[in-house]
């Protein structure tokens, strides 16, 4: 895949990076030797080889999920922007 002048330039404007038109073509020829890089990787063989997040075998602790009620509403309306009666008052969304 090769990126060309103006895939350079969405990329900056979606990136939110003001590039000016002298850096275009110097980050087009990084852009493109960083492909060229990622493309070389399709070349070693993965057979057989297991997904995973970590080099290192982890296994995450893990408690018991326990639905309750919070323990103390007034407590948890603490938190609450607004509430009201005992609820969160949130906006109306639907008119």
């Amino acid at each position: 895949m090769s990126v060309d002048q103006a895939t350079v330039r969405r990329v900056a404007h979606l990136s939110r990076i003001a590039v000016t038109e002298d850096e275009v073509a110097h980050l087009q020829g990084e852009l493109n030797a960083i492909l060229a890089f990622v493309e070389q990787l399709d070349e070693v063989d993965t057979t057989g080889v297991e997904p995973m997040t970590s080099v290192i075998p982890m296994q995450l602790p893990l408690r018991t999920d326990v639905v309750n009620d919070g323990g103390d509403a007034r407590r948890v309306l603490a938190n609450a922007p607004v509430a009201e009666d005992g609820f969160f008052a949130v906006p109306k969304v639907v008119e």
